[in-house]
């Protein structure tokens, strides 16, 4: 009941992320693949109707964003760390860049160099989740050379802080800043054809990139969805009923709460009792007839919580 379960969109830069991470830490994980766009109905028993990808499967224990599996993944298999010499604490910032501007451009530039190949419910869905209400195609592609000029700055400073002469943006050992970024220049090579060529002017970049990709991906079990679901059903949670004392929103153990992403994306409320909280990260119970009761963990940061 202990293994790892990555329910992910294989495709997907996000689910790279969590491929690395498992890669690091040398880990054997088995691998549910989900279609890329709701629904989902596999998955839902397991997240009460939250739609991103990746999730992780931990038994009963569901982890939901990158960002939350992450953490988890460094607290049960602590060693490699994904912070060597210490880095623990503020390098937790990069992720609000990587996962915010970083990402938001990347993804803008690759939808905008393949817009006339995407299909249209695909197309329809992240427009939804990444350009607003506002933006069209026809304005992302107008706005390309901007876009490029704001991913070449930024590209820069990962390719100057690597051209010190490091193996990796910590030092000679993988971790978590080489995870947040990686995943993005994965991304753009793969999925712009003018990637490769782009990604020539930042040489030190190229050969960190290679060291990441050689770490690989721990080893990797292909699973049923169904198999998982009826993992989840045979299974308990371990998660403890804990909530830290100061939380600013006066949280309580059993307290009906809301989690939703700070950003409105048409995600759904996510609503349950409250297991546990913590300054990073919150868990409520779920409980469906196909899986009975599950935990469910969110991240704090870039998730809202409501109470009442």
């Amino acid at each position: 009941m202990d293994q790892i379960i990555l329910h992910a969109y294989p495709p997907s830069p996000v689910s790279e992320k969590i491929r690395v991470g498992f890669g690091i830490k040398q880990l054997n994980w088995h691998a549910v693949t989900v279609p890329r766009i709701p629904p989902k109905p596999l998955l839902m028993p397991l997240t009460a109707g939250y739609r991103r990808a990746p999730v992780m499967q931990i038994g009963a224990d569901i982890y939901c964003d990158s960002q939350c599996i992450l953490r988890e993944l460094e607290r049960r298999y602590p060693e490699p760390t994904f912070f060597p010499g210490g880095a623990e604490g503020m390098v937790w910032g990069i992720s609000r860049w990587c996962d915010g501007e970083l990402f938001n451009l990347v993804v803008r530039l690759v939808m905008a160099a393949i817009a006339d190949e995407l299909p249209q419910d695909f197309a329809k869905d992240r427009s939804r989740l990444y350009l607003g209400p506002d933006t069209t195609f026809d304005q992302l592609v107008d706005d390309l050379p901007h876009i490029l000029t704001q991913i070449r700055a930024q590209f820069g400073w990962i390719d100057q802080r690597l051209a010190t002469g490091r193996q990796f943006m910590l030092g000679d050992n993988p971790g978590l800043p080489d995870i947040l970024t990686y995943y993005l220049v994965w991304f753009l090579r793969g999925r712009w054809a003018g990637g490769p060529d782009f990604l020539t002017q930042f040489p030190a970049l190229e050969a960190w990139e290679q060291r990441i990709k050689d770490i690989g991906h721990g080893t990797e079990a292909e699973m049923s969805a169904e198999e998982a679901l009826e993992i989840a059903k045979a299974a308990s949670h371990t998660t403890p009923q804990h909530v830290e004392t100061g939380d600013p929103l006066k949280l309580a153990p059993g307290m009906n709460i809301t989690i939703t992403q700070d950003l409105d994306g048409g995600d759904p409320l996510i609503t349950g009792p409250l297991q546990y909280a913590d300054r990073e990260t919150i868990a409520i119970l779920h409980e469906n007839d196909q899986v009975g009761t599950l935990c469910l963990h969110f991240p704090r940061v870039g998730y809202r919580v409501i109470t009442g």
